[in-house]
């Protein structure tokens, strides 16, 4: 894939006032029988799966800055649908603040403070992690996208950059899903344990050749702080 070069822009992460954020699936979600920590919604042929709780990579504490999240889309419909970060978000069911997925490498500047992890298996729940299989077409590159900063956040401290490859490797790619096709991988959305009890993913379904909006997915989740 094609390396694009990181924002000038600097996000720090406080990671001393921050507690580790996990999403759980909330009572009214409809949660895998195959695992409690996932859950799932679908319309018109179009299956999105998301656990929150499945990040087991390198930085091991990112969950103190960020809300990895990771997710399965699979089309069974009749229509492309265009995959990029802008189309997920999660948003706060009593602020109703949206927090964006960030492009992996948007974080180029961002840092973490504490150890790193010893690395591990980002797939969940029997997924393949950060690559599409089937009909999945890829746009070449994690892009650098919108920057989201968080003026919530202020650096010191600072051991940790990101991304890190774990981050890279096992991110979900941007793409087109062809009909029959499944894809998976983890998001990186703003952190949100500090603001946040419940949220909902949203994910905006668009047809890829023609631009035509054709749903939302939404999953609700319980935010969990250790």
């Amino acid at each position: 894939m094609r390396a694009l070069m990181p924002t000038a822009a600097a996000l720090f992460i406080l990671t001393g006032c921050a507690a580790e954020t996990q999403l759980r699936p909330s009572p009214g979600a409809q949660v895998l029988q195959s695992d409690a920590n996932a859950a799932k919604a679908a319309t018109d042929g179009i299956v999105l799966v998301a656990d929150g709780t499945a990040w087991k990579g390198t930085p091991k504490n990112l969950e103190l800055s960020l809300t990895p999240v990771f997710i399965q889309l699979e089309n069974r419909g009749q229509r492309p649908l265009r995959i990029k970060y802008g189309v997920f978000s999660l948003v706060g069911t009593q602020s109703r603040f949206r927090y964006a997925a960030l492009a992996p490498l948007s974080l180029g500047d961002t840092v973490i403070s504490g150890q790193e992890g010893t690395g591990g298996s980002g797939a969940a729940m029997g997924f393949s992690s950060g690559w599409g299989y089937g009909r999945y077409r890829p746009f070449g590159g994690f892009g650098v996208g919108p920057y989201y900063p968080d003026p919530y956040y202020a650096g010191y401290q600072c051991r940790e950059p990101l991304p890190t490859r774990d981050m890279l490797q096992k991110a979900l790619p941007e793409g087109t899903l062809d009909p029959g096709g499944r894809m998976s991988g983890f998001l990186y959305f703003q952190g949100v344990g500090s603001r946040e009890g419940q949220v909902v993913l949203q994910a905006r379904l668009v047809d890829a050749e023609s631009g035509e909006p054709l749903g939302t997915l939404d999953i609700p989740f319980q935010v969990r702080k250790g």
